[in-house]
């Protein structure tokens, strides 16, 4: 059995979390919590293997929550469950230590699959993140590769214009 703790501070998203969840035999809600401080509560407090969060609660939130989670039980599974689309978000969240990121537009059966997988201690992110995170790499590669052609194209312009010897000094 897969225990999760819900972190959201919408209670119209809990509940419509555990209503997706209830069905999945599987996995047991076994607590939620409404802000960064209750969070951080319930994981000093309550066993369980898969945090499901908000990145946007009241109190402690987002990435630093991330890395105090991580600090204080470091095999604790966190996914991230966001409306941020972006994939500066989703980079910054693995990066921060959670074990997966999904935006809150996937479908239910996406969330059930992402919770077993980062359960089972594989990362998760939605196939609409991982297309902005390849499409944002390639934009990356491009520029590297634009600014390393500028580059060689610098040093074969100074070291054409450099001299083929040290100057001599004038003799006194």
């Amino acid at each position: 059995m897969i225990r999760v703790v819900l972190a959201d501070d919408h209670t119209l998203m809990r509940e419509g979390l555990k209503h997706i969840l209830q069905n999945a035999p599987d996995i047991e809600i076994c607590a939620e919590a409404t802000d960064g401080f209750e969070t951080v509560q319930l994981v000093r407090k309550t066993p369980f293997d898969v945090l499901v969060m908000d990145l946007s609660m009241p109190g402690r939130c987002g990435m630093e929550l991330i890395r105090q989670i991580k600090d204080e039980v470091p095999k604790l599974a966190i996914l991230v469950l966001t409306m941020h689309e972006e994939d500066e978000y989703a980079a910054r969240t693995i990066r921060a230590g959670a074990m997966g990121y999904m935006t809150k537009e996937g479908a239910g059966a996406q969330l059930v699959n992402a919770i077993r997988r980062v359960a089972s201690g594989r990362p998760y992110i939605s196939m609409e993140v991982a297309e902005q995170l390849a499409i944002e790499a390639e934009k990356l590669r491009e520029e590297a590769a634009w600014v390393r052609r500028k580059l060689n194209l610098r040093a074969d312009a100074s070291s054409s214009d450099a001299p083929s010897s040290p100057p001599s000094l004038p003799s006194s």
